[in-house]
């Protein structure tokens, strides 16, 4: 079994949703080898895996925009970037404070907050320590890292999380399209 995180492995492969506990479960169903109709080998770690390479496939992506000059880091330049509108996308490191978050936030309301990866996973991006504050510019590498920590969120969602987030989803269409609440 290897995990396609870009889906462009060749053949048909066996799908399911990409959440954790679910592969989890059907790691533990033996539902690969039920599916494939055939013997297969499993990696015990698989689910943690997949986590692996999405963030870091998220991590690579925030890497090529700066090396790109498509990113910037530290709260000063974030806030400069956004004054001069070259922000389109805003990153807060998961593990870094509310406040910071907060702040951040408070000077780019509009924009997209990525939140996804540690501080040190950011600063790995950057060539740094650590980076609690960065801005991504407009263009598809922002909305390739928006998409991905989008899926990896989701990944991370406990069930529980889930119906709560479908039940928010169907009240803000209720509410959008004036149907009420349900």
């Amino acid at each position: 079994m290897v995990p396609d995180i870009a889906g462009r492995l060749p053949g048909r492969g066996l799908w399911l949703t990409a959440r954790r506990d679910i592969v989890a479960a059907a790691i533990g169903k033996r539902l690969f080898g039920k599916a494939a109709r055939a013997s297969v080998t499993v990696p015990g770690d698989l689910a943690e895996r997949i986590d692996g390479l999405l963030r870091d496939r998220c991590r690579d992506l925030v890497a090529m925009a700066r090396r790109s000059g498509r990113a910037v880091a530290g709260f000063e330049k974030v806030r400069a970037a956004l004054r001069n509108g070259e922000a389109a996308v805003l990153l807060a490191a998961a593990d870094g404070g509310e406040s910071g978050r907060e702040k951040v936030r408070g000077v780019g309301r509009e924009l997209p907050l990525v939140e996804v990866l540690s501080a040190a996973e950011l600063g790995m991006a950057f060539g740094r320590d650590h980076v609690v504050h960065a801005a991504l510019a407009p263009g598809r590498l922002a909305r390739d890292v928006v998409a991905l920590a989008e899926r990896l969120a989701a990944y991370r969602r406990a069930p529980a999380d889930v119906e709560t987030g479908r039940r928010q989803d169907r009240r803000r269409r209720n509410k959008d399209s004036g149907t009420g609440t349900t």
